[in-house]
């Protein structure tokens, strides 16, 4: 009886957004993480800019809309790059960094 194991079930979002930070590539946990991180960013950098706006302060208005116009272009930035570079599996990084189960290496070879 032979019990094929998903590698994939046994690793957590936040298992596999550490292996992201640490391996080369960028998985797919990973990438959400930093684009829910940029929506949050973007949403502080809004709301900073309209107190700006409520405050009249023109020196503060113009500071607040170039770190929302940074963190616009580094997201843009970010998304080309990914897009050409493409993004890499879980267990792809985990066989970078000799993490996988012997059993299972043998089965990911064959599957490539």
């Amino acid at each position: 009886m032979e019990v094929k194991q998903s590698n994939k079930s046994d690793i957590s979002s936040a298992q596999a957004v550490l292996l992201g930070a640490l391996a080369p590539g960028v998985n797919n946990p990973t990438w959400n993480t930093i684009k829910s991180a940029f929506v949050m960013l973007g949403l502080c950098l809004a709301v900073m800019l309209g107190l700006a706006f409520s405050a009249s302060d023109s020196w503060l208005i113009l500071h607040v809309a170039f770190l929302l116009l940074i963190a616009a272009t580094l997201f843009l930035l970010l998304s080309w790059f990914l897009a050409q570079t493409g993004l890499v599996s879980v267990e792809h990084q985990m066989r970078e960094m000799d993490l996988m189960p012997n059993d299972l290496k043998g089965q990911a070879k064959k599957a490539n």
